[in-house]
């Protein structure tokens, strides 16, 4: 990622402040099939921000690696953390996704919220244990017309094709896939 990039998003999350434990939540776009989440087992959260949804996962009782380019938000994801009784369960790391996925071993979870990089779609699916679930959501062109940061019709689906496939969806600006390593 490039300074510029990293000093717009430490200067958004910046403006965010810490969330209040209570935020503690999985994304709402996921929020309608929360129970096709693990409740035990090891998550990796990419693209992390201030860590409401890595704190909802060890409150669930996972063991989760977040990751954020921005070192502002990993700085909120962790006083957000250290208010919780679970802060043991989530440890938050500053990591350029432009490297790849950082090093780790198999995860029951992956996590990708509001983030997109097709050059990492196959080391996600790599990187799922057996039977490990990836939620991916990520801004869209469907209903939404182009941009660089937005994915094309059917790719989340045509990308992760290999998954067992357990919800979807694609509408207003947005593209969203829960799906079963088999």
């Amino acid at each position: 990622m490039t300074e510029r990039d990293r000093c717009h998003w430490d200067a958004h999350y910046a403006e965010s402040g810490v969330a209040p434990v209570g935020y503690a939540n999985p994304p709402s776009i996921f929020a309608a099939f929360a129970d096709l989440f693990p409740t035990g087992g090891r998550a990796l959260e990419i693209a992390c921000g201030r860590g409401c949804a890595a704190l909802w996962l060890a409150c669930r009782g996972m063991e989760v690696h977040a990751v954020d380019v921005s070192s502002t938000a990993i700085q909120l994801a962790r006083e957000l953390h250290s208010r919780s009784a679970d802060a043991r369960r989530a440890r938050f790391e500053v990591f350029d996704l432009d490297n790849g996925l950082p090093d780790g071993p198999p995860v029951e979870l992956l996590l990708c919220h509001n983030f997109r990089d097709e050059r990492l779609y196959q080391s996600m699916m790599d990187r799922l244990a057996p039977r490990g679930l990836l939620a991916i959501a990520t801004l869209s062109e469907v209903d939404a017309g182009l941009g660089s940061f937005r994915a094309r019709r059917g790719e989340l689906r045509h990308a992760f094709r290999d998954l067992e496939l357990l919800a979807e969806g694609e509408s207003d600006g947005k593209a969203w896939l829960v799906g079963r390593q088999r």
